[in-house]
């Protein structure tokens, strides 16, 4: 990208710097695990890029220039703060009986973004790269490693940029970009997950398959249930610590502690990290129609579900995926 004239006018300049924000709340969310956090993150970026322009010397692409600041003010964020979470982070999966479900809203613990934030139009190819990259077990697992290191993977292995540039950015060797390059690596290969684990495509197959799903979901029908999920799928409810694995403790969840979710409603989203979402309505205690329960996530594979994710910060959570918060 060429580096633009220093004289610019402050409305081109504005513009210069808004084409950047979808990618950079990719960038942001993959490093702080919040798009609240990532959004307030690329305002401060903006607001120091606008700031700092008159002393950018134009020696880079406004591109590598941008991203710099942006790495600093994700660096600042992660400072001395703990990782964000998910209930498998915090240890093994556990039977399905409500003694064993903590309520702990003290955790940070990841959060989902909206795939409306992210870069909807590009090459096809980098697109299919953003989704994968976005996915919760993916950025789950970016959350453990340490911040600079964390950065190194998402600039070479998802951003795709070259160790000489990366060093530029941190202000560091390639050497050291490559040693953490390889350390990161090998803590994302512990974990059983990268950057390119392929999404399903959203083919006929796969719509007949949620669509099955929503509508056995809506009858609380067990046997239809038990014949869209896979067998080893796995559940989570944050903030409960709790986590299940497999499908006849899910459905033992489902039709014991959680069966006031019998009579749900599901609203579909435009999409979350990559996957199908869905807000779950409950039937109201206090009056006609339905509140709001959950955020939910659906992860599929082949011709079964293999997990589910339920987010309960419903009142930060619904109005960022357009949801209404209440349906008759």
């Amino acid at each position: 990208m060429e580096v633009p004239s220093r004289t610019v006018a402050p409305t081109e300049l504005e513009s210069q710097l808004e084409q950047y924000r979808s990618e950079l709340i990719g960038y942001c969310y993959r490093m702080l695990g919040s798009p609240f956090e990532a959004e307030d993150a690329v305002q401060e970026t903006l607001l120091r890029a606008w700031r700092g322009f008159e002393r950018f010397e134009g020696r880079a692409a406004v591109r590598s220039w941008i991203y710099r600041i942006a790495t600093n003010v994700c660096l600042d964020m992660l400072d001395g703060r703990n990782r964000r979470a998910r209930p498998m982070d915090l240890g093994p999966a556990r039977a399905p009986v409500l003694e064993n479900a903590q309520w702990l809203p003290e955790v940070a613990w990841l959060e989902p973004i909206p795939d409306s934030l992210l870069a909807e139009e590009g090459d096809p190819a980098e697109l299919a790269v953003t989704r994968e990259s976005i996915r919760l077990a993916f950025v789950a697992a970016l959350q453990h490693l340490p911040p600079r290191q964390r950065a190194v993977l998402i600039l070479c292995e998802v951003l795709r940029w070259k160790a000489k540039e990366v060093a530029e950015l941190l202000e560091t060797s390639v050497a050291s970009v490559n040693s953490a390059l390889q350390r990161a690596r090998e803590t994302l290969e512990a974990s059983g997950v990268s950057s390119n684990d392929p999404i399903p495509q959203m083919d006929d197959a796969r719509k007949e398959l949620l669509a099955r799903y929503v509508q056995a979901f809506e009858r609380y029908d067990l046997s239809a249930l038990t014949a869209l999920i896979q067998e080893d799928a796995k559940q989570s409810m944050p903030p409960y610590d709790l986590w299940l694995r497999g499908r006849d403790d899910i459905l033992a969840w489902w039709f014991g502690p959680g069966v006031g979710c019998r009579g749900s409603r599901l609203l579909a989203t435009a999409g979350a990290n990559g996957s199908v979402a869905y807000g779950q309505y409950k039937p109201s205690e206090s009056g006609p129609g339905r509140d709001p329960w959950a955020l939910l996530v659906v992860e599929t594979a082949a011709d079964r579900i293999i997990e589910f994710t339920f987010f309960l910060d419903t009142a930060k959570l619904f109005p960022l995926f357009g949801l209404p918060a209440h349906i008759d």
